[in-house]
């Protein structure tokens, strides 16, 4: 592990709030973040200028260096020196292909503003806004870097009036972002503007940029810069107007440091008392407050074992020190502190709040996570849910060739997911078929590789991507009643469609799984204005996005069967009765339970089979359908090629919301089932003779049409090896 000579001096300045910075890079794929970055990296004297564009630094995979992609996120503290001041820059340089967005979002709790990089040619696209969104959400600042500057000169060959017409386009729009989804508070303090250095212009690629401040104290026009690649000259550019100069001065000047941050951030991603210890320790980023750190990644090192990194509110992290994670309910003792410096972790004696450290020893962290001082463990409230705006939509299915090889398989999943949340796992042990659920086909295909590495290389066969569905229903249910096996006790279920307003709570990531009863009535009762009494009958939700409400009251037993009830109700909506698939925005009500008094008469796992047999059986009665996952589409082609591109989203029952003319290109925007996105690469590619790019995101749930839904849940039961009928409700209804 190699010593960097700068780490002392970042040591010695971590203590300085008011000269930290939290920094990521964020934008749509291909718009240049790892190229922009590697400029920052030669500025800050880690990287030789003359490779600064083409390293590609961060980018330390063998996978993201062969694909020119950025596939996980990646750390490095930075020494900015000025002739006035020295300060840390701990910079996240963050993926941007939607199917890794979960490691955007994770990554975004850990900075206090974010460099929103655009291409010049393409402007603003789905995942400039989407990145944007999600900053805006966990009140991250954003800045504005317009990239490629030089393409609209060499290749475009526009005018000076033209690339400004582009220029204020780009912000207007990017304002725009900020003005949707902004808090009212910071809608007008956080937008952009040339005059105020919050945008750069210029090209990572060769290095050069500037704010209009900077081109104004060096004397140089635009004229200067189109003149410069006139004449070939261009490498001047970046002499005169380096790069790195004008981004870490952005940062410097533009973007917060962590305890001004963390007084506005604080109490949007953490619902504790602000006038607690903890709470003002967090809002003054006190070093010796009691530690508090958010865990945003998590990572098995094959020497030292899983590595927490995160980010710290309040205290000092230190070798030794005795600490709890929340969620996990488990204390530890921290084995070692360090920091990240790209693909390296360099060891540290302690880091102090307001920064970014990696902890050893932690074996249940997790990303999302709460640590805290184990003293205070009983009185620690966990930060906020972290919300992703992707689902897994898309599974494969993979055993190993040899049978004897499952456990090592088994092993290397088990890291897979705890690295990569977004990445949802099924293993069965019967038939050694492990399934793997992800965001997209990419999304699979880099799993499957790192899946292979982490198990040493064993043959594996994987089948070809198939995608998820969701069961719901139309309208409220009968009363359904179903007995425990030994016929001692019965429960009577209603289920009925989700109300929409909760719906909406659950798709912002307001109402999530895992949240305890009170922080439920807490949300329900400060968004919706439902009383107390209303509230305390959530009795559990789903990760799904279903609710399950107690209308039994104060009955005898009820308590002591509670938590078989709810695992009943989880049981049945991670299988509905359709095809098996997990059931969404169901209303799940228990009406009325009867309970034997002999606590040997109600056996847990009858309690659960029960449950789950009344939602199922309820579910038949309430007119089920199928949902399908649909993606946003945004097809970036040259304007010839927009009637084939259209053609194509339409065949596959794409819908087509917008198209739009930026230069030589056409952005067309659809909506298209996730379905019917299998095999489009090669078909795009084949009709535009490979000019077309895009970018998938998922969108909603949608039913699927009924001259198509028969067909596909026979096709998904056959896949399964279920009988071909759909059960009837008979098969769950029970006559008293």
């Amino acid at each position: 592990m190699p010593r960097f000579k700068q780490t002392a001096e970042i040591l010695k300045i971590m203590s300085k709030k008011e000269n930290i910075r939290n920094i990521g890079i964020i934008a749509h794929i291909d718009h240049g973040k790892t190229t922009m970055t590697d400029s920052l990296l030669a500025g800050a004297g880690l990287l030789s200028p003359s490779v600064a564009g083409e390293a590609k630094v961060l980018d330390y995979l063998e996978e993201e260096q062969k694909r020119g992609i950025t596939i996980k996120t990646a750390n490095i503290s930075l020494l900015h020196e000025t002739k006035e001041n020295a300060h840390v820059i701990n910079l996240i340089d963050t993926p941007g292909h939607v199917d890794f967005t979960g490691k955007v979002t994770r990554a975004l709790r850990a900075i206090d503003s974010a460099i929103v990089v655009v291409d010049a040619v393409e402007e603003i696209m789905a995942q400039t806004e989407t990145v944007t969104r999600q900053a805006l959400e966990e009140r991250v600042k954003p800045v504005l870097f317009i990239n490629k500057v030089d393409r609209l000169i060499k290749e475009l060959k526009l005018t000076p009036k033209k690339i400004q017409e582009k220029f204020t386009r780009i912000i207007s729009n990017f304002n725009n972002l900020i003005e949707i989804y902004a808090e009212p508070e910071f809608k007008k303090k956080w937008k952009v503007d040339p005059a105020k250095e919050t945008v750069a212009l210029g090209s990572a690629l060769h290095k050069w940029g500037f704010t209009l401040n900077v081109a104004q104290q060096k004397g140089v026009k635009f004229t200067d810069i189109v003149n410069a690649y006139a004449n070939d000259d261009y490498p001047t550019l970046s002499r005169l107007l380096p790069l790195h100069h004008t981004i870490l001065h952005m940062i410097v000047e533009k973007t917060p440091n962590p305890t001004d941050a963390q007084k506005y951030r604080l109490p949007k991603i953490w619902k504790g008392k602000i006038d607690s210890e903890i709470g003002q320790a967090m809002l003054e980023c006190d070093d010796k407050g009691p530690i508090v750190m958010c865990i945003t990644n998590a990572q098995i090192d094959p020497k030292t074992g899983l590595v927490a990194s995160g980010r710290v509110f309040s205290g000092s992290v230190k070798e030794g020190d005795h600490v709890y994670l929340v969620g996990a309910k488990k204390a530890y003792h921290i084995q070692q502190v360090s920091m990240y410096m790209g693909a390296f972790r360099e060891t540290v004696d302690q880091i102090t709040a307001g920064n970014i450290a990696a902890l050893s020893n932690l074996e249940l962290a997790r990303a999302g996570e709460t640590l805290v001082d184990t003293a205070y463990k009983d009185v620690m409230v966990p930060f906020e849910h972290v919300k992703y705006v992707s689902e897994p939509v898309m599974t494969i299915a993979i055993e190993p060739k040899n049978p004897k090889e499952l456990p090592r398989l088994v092993e290397a999943m088990n890291r897979l997911v705890i690295e990569d949340p977004n990445l949802v796992t099924i293993m069965d042990k019967e038939t050694g078929q492990c399934l793997l659920s992800g965001i997209g086909e990419l999304h699979l295909e880099i799993a499957l590789k790192f899946l292979k590495q982490y198990s040493g290389n064993i043959e594996l066969t994987a089948s070809s991507p198939i995608v998820t569905y969701r069961e719901s229903i139309l309208k409220t249910s009968k009363i359904v009643m179903a007995k425990t096996s030994n016929m001692r006790n019965k429960l009577f279920v209603r289920v009925a469609p989700l109300e929409t307003e909760l719906v909406e709570l659950m798709e912002k990531g307001e109402l999530t799984d895992g949240m305890e009863q009170k922080q439920i009535s807490d949300v329900v009762q400060k968004k919706l204005k439902y009383s107390k009494e209303e509230t305390a009958k959530i009795l559990a939700l789903n990760k799904h996005g279903n609710i399950l409400i107690d209308l039994t009251g104060n009955i005898q037993n009820m308590q002591e069967i509670k938590e078989n009830v709810i695992a009943g109700f989880h049981w049945a909506c991670d299988t509905g009765p359709l095809c098996e698939e997990p059931l969404r925005n169901v209303k799940v009500t228990l009406i009325e339970a009867q309970i034997h008094d002999d606590p040997t008469q109600r056996e847990p796992t009858q309690i659960m089979r029960a449950m789950s047999r009344a939602i199922l059986g309820a579910v038949l009665t309430a007119k089920p359908v199928l949902l399908e996952p649909i993606y946003k589409i945004e097809v970036s082609a040259p304007i010839e090629w927009f009637g084939a591109c259209t053609s194509i989203i339409t065949r596959k029952r794409g819908k087509i919301l917008a198209s739009e003319h930026k230069g030589v290109l056409t952005i067309i925007t659809s909506y298209i089932p996730v379905a019917e996105t299998l095999g489009l690469s090669a078909e795009m590619r084949t009709a535009t003779s490979g000019r077309a790019f895009w970018q998938c995101a998922f969108s909603h749930w949608k039913r699927v049409p009924e001259n198509m839904a028969t067909q596909i849940i026979m096709q998904i039961r056959e896949r399964r090896g279920l009988p071909p009928e759909i059960p009837k409700p008979e098969k769950f209804v029970e006559k008293e």
